[in-house]
């Protein structure tokens, strides 16, 4: 049948995988260095991967493929990612309003005698590979609602943690992931929160997170591009910037200014300074 499906760009493909996470479907792998969709079947043609792509190397055109298999995506797929992948497709074809694929996503679910994690609330806090993923460490997990916070404890002084999701370094992240949609961003230099002792309630707390250094990081470009999708596809409502006080870290501020100019919509942003013995210098 001809319907619409994505098409990658190999000559401005550099690899990066950024575009793996933001599929929840699985049709995208990194093959021989490039971005792969590795079956028809498992794309729904709806374009989330496109706004985690920096070099523009992802669109949608329509041709001949295999209609879109939403039961064969769930058994092949989604079922075998674990309850992240679960919660962050069914939450995907929500955002799309794809209320029939939605539907039978759910049904497969009452099939197989599995619970929706969106109606639970349960987005789950376990590190399940995603298939092509190929990194543990960069499968998404959110951690708003799980009632699994780790609480504060008299015997060993353990601070709760305000983390709402992960991964957080920015290179990683999709700007799709439904804890960014319609949030307040904290984007912190790497460093600031070794700096402050009371980071987390002070800075995290209500908050997304992602985190980088403009002295270190590489891809900086992916950088402003990534932010840009975060204002106009997340739809965040404010970003707060928190930097060390040295000189380099004033790249992040630069960052969010460059992705401010590119994006069709702005959002307020406040900068706050930390002195390298964790006090707070200026915010503004």
């Amino acid at each position: 049948m001809k319907r619409e499906i994505i098409t990658i760009d190999q000559t401005k493909c550099d690899g990066c995988g950024d575009c793996v996470p933001g599929c929840p479907e699985g049709a995208l792998q990194i093959i021989d260095g490039r971005a792969r969709l590795v079956s028809d079947l498992f794309c729904d043609g709806l374009g989330a991967c496109i706004g985690t792509c920096s070099k523009g190397a992802i669109s949608i055109e329509e041709r001949d493929a295999e209609p879109y298999d939403e039961r064969r995506v769930m058994e092949e797929i989604i079922i075998k990612g674990g309850t992240n992948v679960i919660a962050a497709h069914l939450e995907h074809l929500k955002a799309h309003g794809e209320e029939e694929y939605l539907q039978q996503a759910l049904a497969y679910l009452k099939e197989k005698g599995i619970e929706n994690p969106i109606n639970n609330n349960v987005q789950g806090n376990q590190s399940s590979e995603h298939e092509g993923c190929g990194c543990a460490g960069s499968v998404l997990m959110d951690f708003r609602k799980t009632g699994n916070d780790v609480e504060q404890g008299e015997s060993t002084g353990q601070q709760k943690s305000e983390l709402t999701q992960w991964p957080i370094q920015l290179h990683l992240v999709t700007p799709l992931a439904p804890c960014y949609r319609d949030s307040d961003l904290l984007l912190a230099a790497d460093c600031t929160a070794f700096a402050i002792g009371a980071f987390h309630p002070a800075f995290m707390r209500g908050k997304s997170i992602a985190i980088a250094c403009p002295k270190l990081d590489s891809g900086i470009d992916r950088y402003v591009e990534k932010l840009k999708s975060m204002i106009e596809l997340a739809n965040i409502n404010t970003i707060t910037v928190v930097i060390m006080e040295v000189p380099c870290c004033g790249g992040l501020v630069s960052i969010v200014n460059q992705a401010l100019d590119k994006a069709s919509r702005d959002v307020p942003v406040k900068k706050i300074v930390i002195g390298v013995r964790g006090d707070v210098l200026g915010e503004r």
